[in-house]
């Protein structure tokens, strides 16, 4: 028996690969499915099954492509209805993959239709659980995502999460490996760890809400407390799903296309395109095309392109970096964004030498803004970090603007101010700049390295506050004025 986790950093994101006698299944596969096609062809082994724990939201699965390429069948659990053919599986029920079964538990909570797929080795013995969104490590599965179902509401969804958790999960021997679709970073849980996987055991013990003494009521409090709005584009990857989506090799052949700086302009214009650069952070505020939206291949790509571009099916120009624009097609397409129509052959480099304008967004290194807000700023601080991150610390002066919610705060701001941006590293003070750039917002400057740049200076602590306990009371609070 091989059991192996193929997890993806972007996304926080675990799809498994279990093999056994020449027989395989793939649990919660990626968009793309040459990776999978890759290890079944090196290994000799036929997929047999690919097993969805539930409908995502926080990506589009690569289920469909996957089966049309091997013949699996694709299996989700009782209460799972699509627009394709799949075998839906009854609670309890065996199914056998060469050597070992899989034993499907109906787990309700995170969505109607999540199940959990108990793994039982060649000696019949329970060995791991693949819990999709059902349990994590630290953390169990968000009640408030799923598809709308009649008039089922978080309570009642926290429930029976309550119930599936206590009824299917917890009987379980505590050597049970937990094989959860999701790590540290993702938008499906609140408090995730960074462990990807690890023992059941280990979660009764540590896991807040396995406590045994918690009531029904006590838990319903806890997992629907605090709970953000979810990413936008959460209700279409959950619907393309269910119902289906266009072919991968489709939307690389469509996206992964090499544009002239007249092509790529002429297209702009035509399709309303919106031109998303992937380069270097600071490479963009050095240079960029003007309007264009920055989201570093780098760094959390996926989500925050799912947290920002509001239509996932707007038209999408990509600047990448050399090389990389297969990628960045790749990487759009695991989130649903679909209709990304080309890249500019030659970068920035040749825009500027066809002799098109271009932008920049001023850039102050942490120590030269120190010694200017010191004696007297002229403007305003805003910090582009979460408001939890912001309560734990942050300076005297500075508002929070979290990116998360700009396009629903950019009205709070006054173009004609200047505004000096950070967030914790840079990352996301660079996309905020750029989105304000784009609607109009000229006197914007950006701090180099963000929080983590200034606390490196010779900041005071009379500069910035450090809040001794955040109660739920106070993240609450902060969470109102924000969202």
């Amino acid at each position: 028996m091989k059991v192996e986790q193929i997890y993806t950093g972007c996304l926080a994101q675990g799809a498994y690969y279990i093999e056994s006698a020449g027989e395989a299944v793939i649990i919660d596969p990626l968009r793309e499915t040459k990776p999978y096609l890759d290890k079944l062809e090196k290994t000799g082994a036929k997929l047999k099954y690919i097993f969805e724990t539930h409908f995502h939201a926080d990506f589009v699965s690569g289920h469909l492509d996957l089966a049309k390429a091997t013949g699996a069948t694709i299996v989700y659990g009782p209460m799972a209805e699509t627009n394709y053919d799949i075998h839906s599986a009854k609670d309890g029920e065996i199914l056998k993959v060469g050597n070992i079964s899989f034993k499907v538990l109906h787990t309700p909570g995170h969505t109607m239709e999540s199940s959990t797929f108990l793994l039982q080795d060649e000696n019949g013995k329970d060995y791991a659980i693949f819990t999709g969104d059902t349990l994590f490590l630290g953390d169990v599965g968000r009640p408030d995502l799923a598809i709308k179902q009649g008039s089922v509401t978080k309570e009642d969804l926290a429930g029976y999460l309550f119930d599936s958790l206590r009824e299917k999960i917890m009987p379980l021997a505590d050597e049970v490996i937990v094989y959860p679709a999701h790590g540290a970073g993702s938008a499906c849980g609140k408090n995730l760890s960074k462990e990807t996987f690890g023992l059941l055991g280990e979660q009764k013990q540590t896991n807040y809400a396995l406590r045994e003494n918690m009531t029904r009521e006590e838990f319903i409090a806890e997992v629907t407390a605090g709970l953000l709005p979810p990413p936008q584009y959460f209700a279409e990857n959950a619907m393309m799903n269910k119902a289906g989506y266009d072919s991968f090799t489709e939307v690389l052949q469509r996206g992964d296309r090499a544009l002239s700086p007249e092509e790529f302009e002429t297209i702009a214009e035509a399709e309303e395109a919106l031109i998303l650069d992937t380069r270097d952070r600071e490479a963009f505020t050095e240079a960029h095309i003007p309007n264009s939206i920055f989201i570093g291949i780098d760094g959390s790509f996926a989500p925050w392109v799912g947290a920002l571009i509001v239509d996932i099916r707007q038209p999408i120009l990509i600047v990448a970096p050399e090389g990389r624009a297969e990628e960045v097609v790749t990487r759009l397409s695991r989130v649903g964004y679909d209709h990304s129509l080309g890249y500019l052959k030659g970068g920035i480099e040749a825009w500027r030498a066809a002799g098109k304008e271009i932008d920049t967004i001023a850039n102050i290194d942490p120590a030269a803004f120190v010694e200017k807000a010191q004696q007297e700023l002229d403007g305003e601080i805003l910090d582009t970090r979460k408001p939890t991150e912001f309560l734990s610390e942050h300076l005297t002066d500075a508002t929070n603007f979290p990116l998360d919610y700009i396009n629903s705060n950019m009205n709070k701001l006054d173009r004609d101010k200047t505004y000096y941006l950070h967030c914790g590293s840079g990352y996301r003070s660079v996309i905020a700049a750029s989105i304000l750039r784009a609607r109009g917002f000229e006197h914007l400057v950006n701090i180099r390295e963000g929080w983590k740049g200034l606390k490196e200076t010779e900041l005071s602590k009379t500069d910035y506050l450090c809040p001794s306990k955040m109660s739920q009371e106070v993240i609450d609070e902060a969470l109102a004025a924000v969202v």
